[in-house]
């Protein structure tokens, strides 16, 4: 892991985990993940937050090294999720004197995951606003509700303006990765935060009131300059505005033949003017990509043929997934594929109808097993009414 600096006394003692397969058992993560935990010396010395028991080994290491012998005198729980808090019980258990620091709903959950001898006497219960100084630093709590559980809070450090937002302005990927932060923090968001814009937006109302050089996340890098873009981006992201002009085309198909139309319509939309044309095959294609790009672009493309008298389970997969995120505010055309009986469209429509602010076209392109001259003409007309 690449050297990590934040200041003289903040130190970062997390750990990059590269063989990961699969982060919350589900999302892909080809470049790994980060467990992002820090220890504040001062008078008083915290941890924030620990790590993933998959890293429990090295993260102890990190820590006692960064002691120097000392002892903790706080810990902060910004966030009881696994991957955050598997070492609570190992610390505590370590430094019996030690405090441990969270909200009302961290210590209903805490027993849940942990025993902690004379838990009641060690719990230090912080509410919205209460501050904690530590010697030359300040510690101040702010809640953040189903950000994305409902125990997570996030802390500011008054004196160097650093912001420790828990899980959010988070991405997938190690530290020592090279790559845009943008894609992965959406891909992450839009899969994991996403379904909690309006939380969202209720946080980044109080961080607008904080003066902050510095965000460190639970995962992925610290950010300390250009803060003004990615607090940007999570303001999009949360009001669920559509980031870029573009149309996203999700397909679904069992022979190929709805993947050939897909891809035949996705040049009718580039010769047609498109500003960007994205497409994914459901099947195949990493889902929460899918995800993440149905909420980047304004306007969105679905195509899939019917099965089992409803629509082919890949879309059927995303559709659900689109609306356990609270996808809206989009445009989006229909086009199906049925050898007799098509149902795909009319099951597509049913679950777009369980979504709010979507502008449904009204042209729905109707394939018969091949694209003909005649769905072809409908895949025109589709394309010039959702381009619009």
């Amino acid at each position: 892991m690449k050297d990590v600096t934040i200041s003289n006394d903040i130190i970062y003692i997390g750990a990059d985990d590269k063989d990961i397969d699969l982060f919350e058992g589900q999302y892909i993560v080809p470049n790994g993940i980060s467990y992002n935990s820090y220890l504040i010396k001062d008078e008083k010395t915290v941890v924030m937050d620990t790590v993933d028991k998959r890293k429990s080994e090295e993260w102890i290491n990190n820590l006692e090294e960064a002691l120097k012998g000392t002892k903790p005198d706080y810990l902060v729980i910004s966030h009881l999720e696994p991957d955050h808090s598997y070492n609570i019980g190992i610390l505590a258990e370590k430094y019996p004197e030690m405090k441990l620091v969270g909200n009302a709903k961290t210590f209903a959950f805490l027993p849940q995951f942990f025993n902690i001898e004379n838990l009641d006497e060690r719990k230090v219960v912080v509410e919205e606003g209460t501050e904690i100084n530590i010697g030359k630093h300040t510690l101040q709590f702010f809640m953040a509700p189903m950000v994305h559980w409902p125990e997570v809070m996030v802390t500011y450090e008054q004196t160097e303006k650093v912001l420790f937002t828990a899980d959010g302005f988070g991405k997938f990927g190690t530290l020592d990765t090279e790559e845009d932060w943008d894609c992965e923090a959406r891909r992450y968001y839009f899969n994991i935060v996403g379904k909690y814009g309006v939380q969202v937006q209720a946080l980044l109302k109080k961080a607008a009131s904080l003066d902050i050089k510095t965000i460190c996340p639970l995962h992925g890098p610290i950010l300390k300059e250009n803060l003004e873009h990615y607090i940007n981006k999570y303001d999009i992201w949360s009001s669920y505005k559509p980031e870029n002009d573009g149309v996203f085309i999700a397909y679904a198909s069992i022979h190929g033949n709805t993947a050939e139309a897909a891809k035949e319509l996705a040049k009718i939309l580039e010769e047609k003017g498109a500003k960007k044309v994205s497409i994914a095959d459901l099947s195949r294609d990493d889902m929460a990509e899918a995800v993440e790009d149905a909420f980047r672009y304004d306007k969105v493309i679905l195509a899939a043929p019917s099965y089992d008298a409803k629509v082919f389970t890949p879309m059927e997969q995303f559709l659900n997934i689109l609306i356990s995120k609270n996808y809206q505010n989009r445009k989006v055309g229909l086009m199906e594929n049925g050898t007799w009986a098509p149902t795909a469209a009319r099951c597509m429509k049913e679950a777009l109808d369980k979504m709010k602010d979507l502008q449904i076209c009204d042209t729905v392109v109707t394939i018969k097993t091949t694209v003909n001259d005649e769905t072809r003409e409908q895949m025109k007309v589709l394309a010039d009414e959702i381009l619009a």
